[in-house]
């Protein structure tokens, strides 16, 4: 038998969403949406990025990066893993550019 699925109102990045939740992960999901809004603010208050899609996506990566480090260690290789991320992050960094580039 399946959970009811509730929505929750939770704000990231001074944006209210509505996301359909089970009720016994309201509490995990709260946390996860405070650790990432978090994340996007340090990127945003570092002055470096303003455009929110970008922080959104850098935050992403960071999140990811901090997930798989802990992952070390059980058959990932760190070195990889972060030319891997440094790639992506070129890739994104080129991408947004030509997009500024057409407005």
């Amino acid at each position: 038998m399946s959970t009811p699925t509730k929505t929750l109102d939770i704000k990231i990045l001074d944006r209210d969403l509505r996301v359909a939740c089970p009720e016994e992960e309201r509490g995990a999901l709260l946390d996860s949406a405070a650790y990432l809004d978090k994340k996007m603010r340090e990127i945003r208050d570092s002055g470096k990025i303003a455009n929110v899609e970008r922080i959104a996506i850098m935050a992403a990566l960071n999140i990811a990066h901090e997930l798989l480090s802990t992952k070390v260690g059980r058959g990932f290789d760190l070195a990889d893993l972060k030319r891997r991320i440094s790639a992506m992050e070129s890739a994104v960094d080129q991408t947004l550019a030509e997009q500024d580039d057409l407005f």
